[in-house]
């Protein structure tokens, strides 16, 4: 029996992919680089923002180069993140149906801490039950400790989880965690990088998650 679930954000709950090509893009000349197109931060997109902004910046950038861009996009970003960032059709009326089945919710990003906790309540309100994203201290995914921390604050055992994602990094964040994967095809992803990726059961609408319960 499935008692929780725990989500990836970045194109499993929330479609975020504007606002964060905006972000990058206003670092970017803010250091006086190129811009980079949508489907080049949706390929940059996986392992946080950090990485995001180091793969968005010319090849043979130095790290000073990086401490100056990586906070012009975090100032930016914080303040323009719900832009136009929204909800994937069909995320809401999941959230309350696994709510109304009792099953727990978290969610676990390799965003910005503050970022995860005020999209979290901005758009989904009381229907999630933990939000956790990365702080100077903690690991990012795929490190499963965030994911075994939630784990461990529902009471659940791996048998008991589930783990939802997009990408390749969700895959093995789900296999070290030793959680089954769910694959969500409407994210950042195809549905051939994830089954690539080891993903073994793959959704193409939130309306089928249900199902797998």
């Amino acid at each position: 029996m499935i008692r929780a679930v725990i989500f990836d954000l970045d194109g499993t709950l929330l479609d975020t992919l504007d606002d964060l090509a905006a972000a990058v893009n206003v670092a970017l000349e803010g250091c006086g680089y190129p811009p980079r197109s949508r489907d080049e931060v949706r390929a940059f997109i996986g392992n946080g923002v950090a990485r995001l902004v180091w793969r968005a910046m010319p090849q043979g950038a130095a790290q000073a180069d990086f401490d100056r861009c990586f906070p012009l996009f975090r100032q930016y970003y914080l303040t323009h993140m719900t832009d136009r960032t929204k909800p994937y059709d069909g995320i809401l009326p999941l959230l309350e149906a696994l709510r109304a089945r009792g099953v727990k919710t978290a969610v676990v990003s390799n965003k910005l801490h503050a970022g995860v906790v005020g999209l979290c309540r901005d758009y989904f309100g009381d229907r999630l039950d933990c939000a956790v994203g990365v702080t100077d201290e903690s690991e990012r995914k795929p490190a499963p400790v965030n994911v075994l921390r939630a784990m461990e604050a529902f009471g659940v055992s791996a048998d008991e989880t589930l783990y939802v994602g997009d990408s390749e990094v969700d895959a093995q964040t789900a296999q070290n965690a030793g959680l089954r994967c769910v694959g969500v095809t409407w994210g950042y992803r195809t549905k051939a990088q994830l089954a690539a990726a080891g993903v073994r059961m793959i959704i193409d609408t939130p309306q089928e998650f249900l199902s797998l319960l």
